[in-house]
Order: structure tokens, then C-alpha cells, then sequence
């Protein structure tokens, strides 16, 4: 993982139904995710906001909200996070709703295949995201991100890749995963992504689960692109979501998540999304986002081998 690295902001509520996550990226800067990098050892750069268009008010077309506008958004978005690839630095997409990452994934890809190393996604979120237009009940963009990465959806979505799918759909995993449309959940049984929903990691614990991912990872010798929806955490620690489920991964289990992607050396860029400070309080959503990154970039309470040496 290089440590230069380039904080990009994608302020879009489009793929959504609520108004808000446009203000993720500014709610990061004020959390002061610049510092917190720079503490870190990293050099940052800040390529300030990507524009787009904007909210239209329109009823779903064909099963799909605001199309034109998110298929904008996603090639603005892969080409801005593709360049800062190709200058040899790690992108950060500062979200904005998740739709935003077919955009994000989409340069990654890209960027992996002329590199000729396979790419991994951790996808942690409350939600699968593998809606399509005929499964979605509100045609909102920011569902259907995995489907469309794994090859599924609208054709103008898929050719923001460079390639159909962008992403193996194997080499797709998912923690957090506590809510799925009816009709979604078919689709994810069928696609072949690896899926640790809540009880999966009530059983067998946040512990096991990170070592099986970052083991296969490993295996494969890929790039691992995180991407991170706050909404994956408990909205008693995150309520600045416009989407909250009870029931998501705790302080700890999120710390240790991001502790143990830090210490594999897998990442290779990362996606933080979902924020929403109009629903937020005292933009705390934003600061443990900033928090959980710190780890992901290597704050640690003491350096790990001088502990546990015997492990």
C-alpha cells in the first residue's frame, strides 16, 4: 500500500431517495480525515469535489431512478479515481451515496487488468446491494452497485466497466449484511459472492470471518478495494445514515475489521460511504468513520508483534 494518497469528494445523494449524502465528503474534511492520514505518515492530497449532475425530480423509469444521472456520475468518478491510480497514489472516494462505487470499482478493475492481478472487493454495508431493476422496490441506484460490478444490470451501467463483469463474482465479500429485498435474495443465493451476514458473524465471530477473507485474498494475490457504508454499524454508534438497521457490527468488531485489513497489506483503495450529516448529531458518523480509517491505515495501541509474538 502506498502511502500517498488521494482523498477524492463525490457530494451525490442521486442514487438514494434521501437528501443528505451529498454532504459526506465536507463532513469527512471537518471530521479531519487529512490530519488524521497525515499522522498516519501519509502524504495527502485532497483533489477537492468531482461535480455531476443534479437531483432531478423524476419518477423511476423502467425500474431505475435517476439513470442518466448516475451513469454520469460513475464514469466522472472512474476516470478521476483511475488517473490518481495511474500517478501511483490510493484513492479514497468520499461519498456520497454507494451507488457512487460502480464508478470507484470501475477504475479499479480497470486499473488491476492492465496491472494483471486479480481484484477482491470487501463490501461491508447493512445491505447486499444486488438489486436490479426487476428486484428493487424503489429503483434507487445505491441498492444495485455489487449487482452491477458482478455483471448484472442495466447495459449503460455495465459499460462504465472495462470489462462485463468488473468483478468476479467469486471475489466478492460481504460482512455486516442485515437487510435484503425479498426479491434480492435469490439473486445473491444464485450470484457466487461470498455473503457474512449478521448471524454468520455472531456465530462464528468478526475474528474468524476477516481471517477467512484475507485468507483467500491472499491466495489469490489480489488487490482488495474496501468499500465501507457506515450503515454497516450499529446506528447506535452511526446514526448519521439515512438507511439504519438495528443490529450492525460494534465499535470492537469494526476496530478489528479495519486492524486486521491494515495488518494483511491487502488494500489498495477504499470507498467510504453513505454519511449523512442532516441526520447526524454533532457529525459523529463522520468522526468514527475517521476513526475506523486511522486503523485502516495502521494506528494501533501497541505495534501487534511485540505482544503477540507467540500467536
Amino acid at each position: 500500500m502506498t502511502d500517498k494518497v488521494s482523498l477524492i469528494g463525490v457530494p451525490s445523494d442521486i442514487g438514494a431517495s434521501d437528501r443528505g449524502a451529498c454532504m459526506g465528503p465536507e463532513a469527512l474534511r471537518v471530521a479531519g480525515i487529512d490530519k488524521m492520514l497525515k499522522k498516519q505518515g501519509c502524504e495527502v492530497r485532497d483533489i477537492g469535489n468531482l461535480e455531476g449532475p443534479k437531483n432531478p425530480e423524476q419518477p423511476p423509469v423502467d425500474g431505475y431512478r435517476h439513470l442518466e444521472e448516475n451513469i454520469a456520475w460513475a464514469n466522472t468518478i472512474a476516470d478521476s479515481i483511475y488517473s490518481e491510480m495511474k500517478d501511483g497514489r490510493f484513492p479514497i472516494m468520499m461519498g456520497g451515496d454507494h451507488a457512487m462505487s460502480v464508478g470507484s470499482v470501475a477504475a479499479v478493475a480497470k486499473y488491476c487488468a492492465e496491472q494483471e492481478k486479480p481484484i477482491c472487493i470487501l463490501w461491508i454495508d447493512a445491505h447486499a446491494d444486488y438489486n436490479t431493476n426487476q428486484t428493487s422496490p424503489s429503483g434507487n441506484i445505491h441498492g444495485m452497485p455489487v449487482a452491477v460490478a458482478t455483471g448484472l444490470g442495466h447495459p449503460d451501467l455495465l459499460a462504465v466497466g472495462h470489462a462485463i463483469p468488473m468483478v468476479k463474482p467469486e471475489n466478492v465479500y460481504q460482512i455486516a449484511i442485515r437487510s435484503v429485498d425479498k426479491n434480492e435474495k435469490k439473486l445473491v443465493i444464485d450470484s457466487g459472492i461470498n455473503v457474512y451476514d449478521m448471524r454468520r458473524i455472531d456465530e462464528i465471530g468478526i475474528r474468524q470471518t476477516m481471517q477467512e477473507i484475507l485468507h483467500e485474498v491472499s491466495e489469490k494475490n489480489a488487490h482488495l478495494h474496501v468499500s465501507f457504508d457506515v450503515d454497516s454499524l450499529d446506528p447506535s454508534i452511526a446514526p448519521g445514515v439515512a438507511t439504519t438497521i438495528p443490529g450492525g457490527l460494534t465499535y470492537r468488531e469494526a476496530q478489528l475489521c479495519m486492524e486486521m485489513v491494515h495488518d494483511s497489506g491487502l488494500m489498495g483503495s477504499l470507498d467510504i460511504a453513505e454519511i449523512n450529516p442532516a441526520l447526524d448529531t454533532e457529525n459523529s458518523t463522520a468522526k468514527i468513520a475517521v476513526d475506523l480509517t486511522a486503523s485502516l491505515f495502521g494506528r494501533q495501541i501497541f505495534p501487534i508483534h511485540s505482544l503477540y509474538q507467540g500467536e
